[in-house]
């Protein structure tokens, strides 16, 4: 396959010509270290995708690479269409930022840190379906509080019934997603239907993954604070030489059922109607605004999205529980929650379009209008970007220049190894001989070999793309102290 050529516009951004000269090009944000690394099946599904009906904007972010349909690390647009593959099987994937009233020395003994890593598995698991409600300290959420916060969002009652507190849900990126009619009566109809009729046969069960990470790259990390950008930093709350905790999980099970369904329900109209798909690919499969495919992806996609927000203030309720355990008298706060898997009504180019980001962060700036009423308003919402254990992780505030990019960023590294690659070609003695050099303890006997920080794209060289892009500055840089993955087997040794 030949590679699609790349024309640089600047030292950190380029276009890329849509195969169609008739529509406007791909942005592309990227310096030349990343530009020359995306892979040619990238840049192709790009170019795919700027051919679906519909869309007017694709952009491209330095994390991207090959995915399903759409590359992962990419934010497309459109006025009249919703697009399942360009929001993905993990509904609203997120990233949530955990502030802890620590010095940063109070996790330097590793005892303290395997206790911490004791407490937290103790109450969150992570790992697939099975056994996810074996934690002796984890908190079951009971049917009647699960629909609600299915349907309802984080509201007053929801955080109530799950010991979160309140305040937390005005730095949630959205608290409450609501269904295709703007309401929440639409998502308990619909799910009610889906149960009915047999589509998802087993809601209740996957309710019970309330407070669980899941696998893959998902995650929890605890992070000591270094912060290089002061005001902002106080207006996140963050503090320079703290301790912080990020976690990265979504929707788990209960969103990747409903995405699966959207997908069949979109193919299945392909197929009636004998209407090709998108470049051959399954996963590009649309749906007209207004349509009842529409409206039903709509609240799929809501449903998914309550969920993941709800898992992830859960999650932060129950870490919180497991340092003041460890660390007596320890208080906290979050930061932020902030998705990467999702799409929105916003306002683009001065017409309302359906933003969808897949890998791919929302960046609005100071002043922005989507940022009205919240507490970041005059100095922009927190962007919290994951590297690798090694590298670290950021904390970055976006630029008026994040126009561009469809007010995007890109949601972290970006895989420059495919897993089974990683698998072949890396050394696992040497992976986990370097989590010890860099005193990194981790839950797992060996770390996954295809999460392993050489698997990622160099996190310097991408977020030096997006600071020269003018998309967005630094705030923090995170430093991990320990990790929690879903690992083949959990370390029991010494600390």
């Amino acid at each position: 396959m030949s590679t699609p050529t790349l024309i640089p516009t600047g030292d950190a951004t380029a276009i890329l010509p849509a195969r169609d000269e008739r529509l406007t090009p791909i942005t592309v944000i990227g310096n030349e270290a990343i530009r020359s690394g995306f892979e040619a099946g990238c840049l192709t599904q790009a170019q795919n995708a700027r051919e679906v009906p519909g869309v007017t904007s694709v952009v491209l972010s330095p994390d991207a690479h090959f995915g399903y349909g759409a590359p992962v690390g990419c934010a497309m647009a459109s006025p009249t269409h919703v697009y399942p593959g360009p929001v993905g099987v993990d509904i609203k994937c997120s990233m949530s930022l955990l502030r802890l009233d620590l010095p940063a020395e109070a996790v330097d003994d590793k005892r303290t840190r395997r206790a911490l890593i004791d407490a937290i598995q103790a109450r969150t698991p992570t790992g697939a379906g099975r056994n996810q409600r074996s934690v002796p300290k984890g908190r079951t959420i009971d049917p009647v509080s699960g629909w609600e916060a299915v349907t309802r969002g984080a509201t007053p009652s929801v955080l109530d019934a799950f010991g979160v507190p309140a305040h937390w849900a005005t730095r949630c990126e959205d608290a409450v997603h609501v269904g295709h009619d703007g309401t929440g009566d639409a998502l308990m109809t619909r799910l009610t239907e889906l149960q009915e009729t047999g589509a998802f046969p087993h809601v209740d069960a996957k309710l019970r993954q309330f407070g669980t990470y899941g696998g893959g790259n998902h995650f929890a990390e605890c992070e000591a604070v270094s912060v290089e950008d002061a005001a902002t930093a106080d207006a996140f709350g963050l503090v320079d030489g703290g301790v912080a905790f990020l976690s990265h999980c979504g929707s788990r099970g209960f969103g990747y059922t409903l995405a699966q369904l959207g997908f069949r329900m979109l193919e299945d109209h392909f197929a009636r109607w004998s209407t090709p798909f998108p470049a051959g690919d399954k996963n590009l499969v649309y749906a007209p605004l207004g349509s009842p495919e529409a409206d039903a992806y709509l609240d799929y996609m809501a449903l998914g999205a309550n969920f993941a927000t709800l898992n992830h203030l859960l999650i932060n309720a129950l870490v919180l529980e497991a340092f003041q355990e460890v660390i007596p008298g320890t208080t906290g706060d979050l930061v932020y929650f902030i998705s990467h898997n999702i799409a929105r009504e916003e306002e683009v180019g001065g017409q309302t379009q359906w933003v969808h980001r897949k890998g791919a962060t929302r960046a609005f700036p100071a002043g922005h209008p989507g940022l009205a009423g919240t507490p970041f308003a005059d100095v922009g919402h927190p962007i919290l970007l994951p590297g690798n254990p090694q590298a670290g992780s950021a904390v970055m505030v976006a630029e008026p220049g994040a126009e561009q990019s469809l007010y995007s960023v890109n949601h972290g590294a970006g895989r420059q190894m495919g897993r089974r690659h990683a698998k072949r070609t890396l050394d696992q003695k040497r992976v986990d001989a370097s989590f010890d050099a860099a005193d990194i303890l981790t839950n797992c006997r060996r770390y996954p070999i295809d999460e392993a920080p050489a698997a990622y794209k160099d996190f310097d060289e991408v977020l030096a793309s997006v600071e020269t892009a003018g998309l967005a500055r630094p705030v923090a840089r995170l430093r991990a102290r320990f990790v929690v993955k879903d690992g083949d087997t959990e370390y029991r040794g010494a600390a």
